[in-house]
């Protein structure tokens, strides 16, 4: 007997077939694509985590100084420095499911699905704190296919390379919190003027449901609007079991206090100095302009705040307000390098030019210690005796003459030693002395004292006619100071990236550049500027401003018709002052030669106060003998003034002072050498 075959159940077979290799075929590319996605995804690797960050400034004792941006405030801080509020009340309210699914809450965006089909419109979003993430990286907000294609698979990478607190901590960090605060650093300084590890339950839930709608949420802009969605996060969190119904009812009712400031804003403290560091994050370190402002570095400097604010002060106090004169200015610790202190002129927003930087100016008779240190290298010590008197010097076969001029034409006509001759200013003694030299060995030495800038081999370059920048001098003066070591002038100690590595780390230098016995003698003559003991014809340069010291100084002034200088230093502290005219006019008023003194000297009052005074240290192989400073010799004890000089052993002058009537009794220290006689160089320059 046939059986006869249904047409109906043939029929569904047949759709049952082609149903069931649809799904398979459909699976099956399903399950290609995914491996396509997944191995795309492998081959581009682990996407960065971070978006730019704003970069800060540190002084030395650790506190902001500066900032740069694109106007929004991104502050990169570890989830460790996040309280546990906001990470339970940001998982709570944006992803409850965060630690369970790998990108994509399917379940979520089902229901997500279904709410906006019912409601005809969008009312439920989906997205995972991941998805949120994704979409931060990318810092647009086009809503085009491609973007969310690259979103999504952004999402995929970021679940396939990094942890899920990895994650957490990128999300919280790139979040918008309104009023130009990204990250719940800058979002807690802003709002509570505290740092995110320091937020209570209240301040966290009023903070996490602000991303929501910064505009809308925010306690700035409504801050009824802010506590109903605050209730909404508490109610949140205690539903999904982080806290209970007491902390609701306690965390709502806490009164808030919203700060709504910034914490850190372009500093009016130092731009100059910023430059300068912003310079060198460039150029030394090699880091882009976009790393720089946007690359979240912490840029950790030399500069001291205290000293900063002083100098700003004494020379907005000492210079008249309507005059046009400028100012360079820096401080610098002798025995590191370290620049604690820079101005580059009386306004950065008028003119950003730095003057203690950039600028090349005259130094005067400043260059005259690095003069006087050669010469002793060369055999003279602070006792070696020249005339003081108008002379005019012929080269060439007198084709060419030079005549150098003291302040006021005044002259002691009659020999002086070196010590007084730095005391006094005597410029024919410099002179004398760098020609006796020989032109080339000012320039060499200038050289190895730091000094950048060239060095005409002139007759004048003794009397500083070629020039120089302010911070090569502090750091050629330090050098005295520090018993001859090297002292390049340092800004960065440490760079680190938004995430701590460190970039950069400065490692002290050590290099012995000058003789220590010699830089001691030297650094002793130039205390000789504050002593009346060393007057003479004319009084000591430091006469007008002794009143004002309260301890041990070395330095030297110096002025040309269109600059004043003042350097100076302790053992632990550097400084120096340039003032003039940018466009190099005369300064003619007496108020306006005296700038420089002034301001170096209450600068070093005020930054010294309260530390310990600290006298300067002979290195071996220094002694001392007093000295009448008009002969020169030994003083006896019906010298009227004697002051207390230093010599290297065996350089000391051994005859009397014979020019003061008696017979005071004569004794010099014992000495293991015979003391050599210094007189060989009084006779080289009796022709001069």
């Amino acid at each position: 007997m046939e059986t006869m075959t249904n047409p109906r159940i043939q029929k569904g077979k047949k759709y049952f077939r082609f149903l069931f290799f649809g799904i398979l075929f459909i699976t099956a590319g399903l399950v290609l694509f995914a491996l396509a996605v997944y191995i795309y995804a492998k081959i581009l690797g682990p996407p960065p985590l971070a978006v730019p960050q704003s970069t800060l400034y540190y002084s030395n004792d650790g506190s902001i100084i500066g900032e740069s941006n694109s106007g929004q405030k991104r502050y990169w801080v570890p989830l460790r420095s996040v309280s546990k509020e906001i990470v339970n009340a940001t998982i709570s309210i944006e992803d409850k499911n965060f630690y369970h699914h790998h990108g994509f809450d399917i379940k979520r965006i089902g229901g997500a699905l279904l709410a906006d089909a019912i409601a005809m419109h969008k009312v439920q979003g989906a997205s995972t704190i991941t998805q949120q993430y994704a979409k931060n990286l990318f810092l647009t907000m086009d809503k085009t296919w491609t973007r969310k294609i690259s979103e999504a698979l952004y999402t995929i990478r970021l679940e396939m390379n990094y942890s899920k607190d990895k994650i957490l901590e990128g999300y919280l960090n790139t979040i918008n919190y309104g009023h130009g605060a990204y990250g719940i650093q800058a979002a807690s300084q802003y709002y509570f003027g505290k740092d995110a590890d320091q937020l209570d339950l209240a301040e966290a839930a009023m903070l996490v449901g602000i991303p929501k709608g910064p505009s809308i949420y925010s306690p700035i802009n409504s801050l009824e609007k802010a506590k109903n969605r605050q209730l909404l996060v508490l109610n949140s969190m205690k539903e999904n079991g982080y806290i209970t119904e007491k902390d609701v009812k306690s965390a709502a009712q806490e009164k808030i206090t919203i700060v709504g400031k910034h914490a850190y804003h372009r500093s009016e403290l130092a731009p100059y100095f910023q430059d300068i560091v912003r310079h060198q994050l460039k150029t030394a370190l090699g880091l882009s302009d976009r790393t720089i402002q946007l690359g979240g570095l912490r840029v950790y400097t030399t500069l001291d705040t205290k000293q900063q604010q002083i100098a700003d002060d004494v020379i907005k106090e000492s210079i008249a307000e309507d005059s046009d004169i400028q100012v360079g200015f820096t401080a610098m610790d002798p025995k590191t390098g370290f620049v604690t202190a820079l101005v580059g002129g009386r306004n950065y927003d008028e003119s950003p030019y730095d003057r203690a930087v950039q600028a090349s100016r005259q130094p005067g008779s400043t260059i005259k210690p690095l003069l006087y240190y050669a010469a002793l290298e060369k055999g003279f010590t602070p006792t070696t005796m020249m005339r003081s008197e108008p002379t005019t010097f012929q080269f060439d076969n007198g084709n060419a003459k030079y005549t150098p001029h003291n302040f006021n034409d005044q002259y002691a006509d009659g020999e002086i030693t070196m010590a007084q001759a730095l005391a006094l200013s005597d410029n024919v003694y410099a002179v004398k002395t760098h020609l006796f030299l020989g032109e080339n060995t000012l320039v060499r030495t200038a050289k190895d004292f730091g000094i950048t800038t060239k060095m005409a081999k002139v007759p004048s370059l003794a009397l500083g006619t070629s020039g120089v920048h302010v911070i090569d001098m502090v750091g050629a003066y330090s050098m005295l100071a520090n018993g001859g070591k090297k002292a390049d002038p340092v800004f960065i100690t440490r760079v680190e990236d938004y995430q701590g590595n460190v970039l950069y780390e400065y490692k002290p230098q050590n290099e012995q550049v000058l003789r220590p016995d010699l830089a001691y003698v030297m650094t002793q003559m130039m205390t000789g500027m504050f002593d009346k003991k060393l007057n003479g014809y004319a009084s000591v340069t430091g006469s007008t401003i002794i009143n004002q010291l309260t301890r041990q100084y070395a330095g030297k002034s110096g002025s040309t018709n269109t600059d004043s200088w003042m350097i100076g230093f302790t053992p632990q502290l550097t400084a120096g002052v340039w003032t003039g005219y940018d466009k190099g006019n005369e300064i003619t008023l007496a108020a306006d030669k005296r700038y420089a003194k002034t301001i170096w000297a209450r600068f070093m009052e005020k930054s010294l106060k309260g530390e310990p005074i600290k006298t300067f240290k002979a290195p071996k192989g220094v002694v001392s003998l007093p000295i009448d400073p008009k002969s020169g010799k030994v003083a006896t004890k019906d010298c009227p003034i004697s002051r207390e000089m230093y010599f290297v052993k065996g350089t000391e002058p051994n005859e009397y002072c014979d020019l003061h009537p008696g017979k005071g009794e004569k004794r010099l220290p014992k000495q293991k050498e015979k003391p050599k006689q210094d007189g060989w160089l009084h006779k080289l320059f009796n022709w001069l």
